[in-house]
């Protein structure tokens, strides 16, 4: 987006005020971001989210809430983690698929209302286990019963609140709401890290340093170039003649990404990865063996090449997996068909979904690998430079969120630009 187009989305009344809209109500989730839980008492959650960087990681994507205690701790992930749950369950059963599919606009309404209903109880167990560890820890006081109940509903209700405003930014502002709100969690740690990188500045670690840069440099280069890449398989369209006129005859492209799952993959890795550990958690203390295995299963995370060999495959497999999910060859062959589009040089039905798959999965193991890549390097760039400021811009999944949310604003700003040029002309 040019200058231009900058000024000019400013003039617009209608864009203007949609934009104004979507910063009121960032504003008021950082608001809410600093609120903390009532009767509870923090104490040294700094040194846990060190000797845990999963969960550091966890409370990085939330904007710090975690660390905070605050009413919003969980941010928006019991609802992430609801609406992939549903996604998943409408591929494997039918009758959900039927109303997915079949129902249009309707049925994926009624899909978002029970993704809404299963986020309650995954705020509850979520929210439970992760202050139940933190007390376990001895990382926060003051958990009796009752403030255990009272701190259940408050985050409960403060992921709810989390959802409305995504949902009111997605239909009344610009851009996805959830992914907007994530992405301002992410953005709001950018002051600390700059205060951290100046505080402990080194001299001596100046090649480090420019390493580190130059290396943020090209990844974010490269996420870039990922995310925008597509593979176009050219399709015609056979004339056909109804009456005195000609229908057809026109050639086009079928756009595959390189990366069509997203952040997925990476958020499914870490939720297998974190699982264990949060569990372990609870037993840590026990004695004999049970204590033993979870203090085995526990300390994983700080095994760096394990950690980072595991969490590469899990992401390279799920992106596999989840495009293979959602992505339907048959189905995208099917249409073409109906609508007498076909590959040239393909003959249509079974050849163009042999076609289809082989395609796909000659591009998806670029995007996977590349996937996995980007998870696993801010551990390859701290071990190399030994720079932990600034570790989003080198990897993982709030690089990755933070670029398709430019993007995809970027994107709706500059169809909204058009939509009123063509109504100028």
């Amino acid at each position: 987006m040019d200058f231009s187009k900058f000024t000019q989305m400013f003039k617009i009344k209608e864009l203007r005020n949609k934009i104004l809209f979507v910063l009121a109500l960032l504003i008021v989730f950082r608001l809410m971001a600093a609120i903390p839980i009532p009767g509870i008492t923090a104490q040294d959650l700094g040194s846990f989210f060190d000797r845990f960087e999963a969960f550091g990681l966890l409370n990085m994507f939330t904007g710090g809430t975690l660390s905070k205690l605050s009413i919003v701790m969980l941010g928006i992930g019991p609802y992430i983690t609801a609406t992939i749950i549903l996604q998943l369950l409408t591929m494997i059963f039918p009758a959900l698929e039927k109303i997915y599919k079949e129902e249009g606009a309707a049925g994926r309404q009624k899909i978002n209302q029970w993704g809404r209903y299963a986020t309650v109880p995954l705020a509850l167990i979520q929210g439970y286990s992760m202050l139940t560890l933190l007390s376990r820890q001895g990382n926060i006081t003051g958990l009796t019963p009752i403030s255990m109940i009272t701190s259940l509903i408050t985050i409960t209700a403060g992921t709810l609140l989390l959802v409305w405003l995504g949902e009111m930014i997605t239909e009344k502002g610009i851009g996805n709401g959830v992914s907007l709100i994530i992405f301002a969690g992410i953005v709001s740690s950018l002051p600390s890290n700059v205060l951290q990188f100046i505080t402990k500045f080194d001299p001596n670690q100046l090649p480090g340093y420019l390493l580190f840069f130059a290396s943020a440099f090209l990844i974010i280069v490269g996420v870039v170039t990922v995310t925008e890449a597509r593979r176009n398989i050219p399709v015609s369209y056979a004339k056909r003649v109804r009456g005195h006129r000609i229908f057809g005859g026109a050639s086009t492209f079928l756009p595959l990404s390189v990366n069509p799952s997203g952040v997925i993959p990476i958020i499914f890795a870490l939720s297998i990865l974190l699982f264990p550990s949060m569990i372990a958690g609870f037993f840590v203390s026990s004695p004999g063996i049970v204590g033993t295995i979870a203090t085995a299963v526990a300390g994983f995370q700080n095994n760096v090449w394990a950690w980072g060999i595991t969490y590469f495959l899990l992401v390279f497999a799920f992106t596999f997996f989840y495009t293979m999910v959602t992505f339907d060859p048959k189905a995208i062959a099917n249409n073409l068909k109906k609508m007498g589009g076909f590959i040239p040089g393909i003959r249509p039905g079974e050849s163009t979904i042999s076609f289809l798959k082989f395609v796909l999965n000659r591009i998806l193991f670029i995007g996977a690998s590349f996937l996995g890549a980007v998870a696993v390097m801010p551990y390859i760039i701290k071990g190399i430079t030994g720079v932990e400021s600034f570790s989003f811009l080198v990897g993982g999944t709030s690089l990755l969120i933070v670029v398709a949310v430019i993007l995809d604003t970027i994107k709706q700003v500059n169809s909204q630009l058009q939509m009123r040029e063509y109504d100028t002309i």
